[in-house]
């Protein structure tokens, strides 16, 4: 699995989200098999956005599709900034089960 991962500095984050979620076909074409969005506790104006690829050649194809959406006047309405995007792949991952003392 590969992500494909960016900062974005904004203002609003309703007006962020609408703009995001119209993409979502755009997303879904481009080869896009999950993502989160997440945001800094200490600065709410910094959102992270990791999109989930297959392989690494759907998330180097879909940076193009990226920097066509920052171009839009959409975009420029409500991002102030992003950081340059990254690929990583997943080496590792587990989800850690807890155990619960029975009642």
């Amino acid at each position: 699995m590969y992500q494909l991962q960016v900062s974005n500095t904004i203002d609003d984050f309703d007006s962020w989200r609408t703009a995001f979620d119209k993409y979502e076909r755009v997303r879904a074409d481009g080869g896009v098999r999950s993502y989160r969005v997440t945001r800094s506790v200490d600065d709410p104006t910094q959102v992270y956005v990791e999109l989930d690829f297959d392989d690494l050649a759907h998330a180097q194809q879909y940076l193009p599709v990226l920097q066509k959406i920052w171009a839009t006047p959409q975009s420029h309405s409500v991002l102030r900034g992003h950081g340059e995007p990254q690929i990583r792949e997943t080496v590792a991952s587990r989800i850690i089960e807890v155990e619960t003392a029975a009642s």
